[in-house]
């Protein structure tokens, strides 16, 4: 039952998925995300943020009737209920965007990367 509910939420969303992995992967450690802060700190004085509205496509998740019903029969009493699917719906919608975002944030990451290296010996600031 659960490995259902868990594919469907996977085959609507396998960006989400990829998402949520690369930021649990990101996370470091406590050294790493220290040097992070402070990069993050530094670039952002150097390329500022440049806020834009934008039309972004979304997607939402709609339950629809498949088509399929499930009749019950209780002694004489038949009731039938129809058999709903999940779908992923895209929707447009207008966000406030940080245009400067792509330019800066491999410039942090270099950055926290070159610090870790000059403290830790590597890239990830591991002990």
């Amino acid at each position: 039952m659960y490995q259902k509910a868990i594919a469907a939420v996977f085959s609507f969303r396998p960006a989400l998925f990829l998402a949520a992995l690369f930021v649990l992967q990101s996370c470091g450690t406590p050294e790493y995300r220290a040097e992070r802060t402070h990069c993050e700190a530094e670039w952002l004085l150097k390329i500022p943020p440049v806020y834009r509205n934008e039309a972004v496509i979304k997607y939402r998740s709609v339950e629809r009737p498949s088509g399929e019903t499930v009749c019950n029969t209780q002694g004489s009493v038949t009731t039938c209920t129809p058999v709903m699917k999940t779908f992923s719906e895209p929707y447009s919608t207008v966000e406030r965007v940080d245009i400067r975002k792509a330019q800066r944030d491999p410039q942090i990451a270099s950055c926290a990367a070159r610090a870790c290296a000059a403290k830790y010996g590597n890239s990830k600031c591991e002990i």
